[in-house]
């Protein structure tokens, strides 16, 4: 490819009126890590895959491959706080990253689990595939779960609503 059709700005804009829901994913291990990040999704039911786009300049970018195996913490409406301190690029960092919050570490990937939240997944590290300014991370689930919320935290208009 050449250059860009459309500027970033553009681009950024129109993607700001797709509703997405809302995670936190982390990493356990010796330097835990968490980030906010509306671009996860389902890719297989059989095999069980997910996906998670990474900025390159983001911490979880070396992290998450680092680690081998990652969480995902579906945010509830109630999140909204979590959501934002894990979207702060001047939060603490290793484990004051998650101090005073609930959370415990998932039994297969030490990553820690958001307590509260709606569902959650327990992944290892698949593939990564280069996606411009991101990497696009392929996590095969090895366990999941729901909470015992039912309303999801939503991102919409570069702003977090819930239904």
């Amino acid at each position: 490819m050449t250059g860009a059709v459309v500027g970033a700005t553009a681009l950024r804009e129109v993607m700001s009126r797709f509703a997405t829901g809302v995670t936190v994913v982390t990493v356990g291990g010796e330097h835990p890590h968490g980030m906010t990040a509306n671009a996860f999704t389902s890719v297989s039911l059989d095999p069980p895959l997910v996906l998670c786009c990474v900025a390159r300049s983001a911490t979880m970018h070396e992290a998450l491959p680092e680690a081998g195996r990652f969480a995902v913490s579906i945010m509830d409406a109630d999140q909204g706080a979590v959501a934002r301190h894990f979207a702060d690029k001047r939060r603490p960092t290793g484990e004051r990253e998650f101090a005073g919050l609930d959370w415990a570490p998932g039994p297969l990937s030490g990553a820690p689990l958001l307590t509260g939240s709606l569902a959650w997944l327990e992944c290892e590290l698949a593939h990564r595939h280069d996606g411009g300014d991101h990497t696009i991370y392929i996590g095969r689930v090895l366990d999941c779960g729901v909470g015992e919320g039912e309303r999801a935290l939503l991102f919409y208009g570069s702003t977090f609503h819930h239904l």
